[in-house]
């Protein structure tokens, strides 16, 4: 139950969209490992001080993606990963992040030789 859930009051994404994105990005990372139990709605929600109706609609979404998996009377937990479809989430995350760089560098007018130089130097950075 290593779960870290933070909630922003200035974010313009609604309370239980921050709450499946943290999760599921703690999942992706293996932050979250298959198989591990999770906070209950309830735990959850009385921990961040919201409606467990906000959690409870949280934990459905992750459930239908497939990243948690739920059974009555004994918990939640993350749900098994196909390994493939795994690496495919991570890529199209790192995709959308990427689209939205060249759709910015391409605003300002920043030539793609600069952009690749600017992703290599921080590639090499870290």
């Amino acid at each position: 139950m290593a779960m870290n859930v933070i909630l922003s009051n200035n974010s313009k994404e609604p309370l239980y969209e921050q709450i499946k994105n943290q999760i599921k990005a703690q999942i992706l990372s293996g932050k979250l490992q298959e198989g591990e139990d999770i906070l209950s709605m309830r735990a959850l929600a009385r921990d961040l001080q919201v409606s467990v109706i906000t959690t409870k609609r949280a934990y459905d979404d992750l459930e239908q993606e497939g990243f948690l998996s739920t059974i009555p009377g004994k918990g939640t937990y993350v749900a098994s990963q196909n390994q493939e479809l795994l690496k495919e989430r991570k890529l199209k995350q790192v995709e959308d992040i990427l689209t939205n760089a060249v759709e910015t560098a391409q605003v300002y007018e920043i030539a793609k030789d600069e952009l690749i130089e600017l992703l290599n130097l921080l590639w090499e950075s870290e």
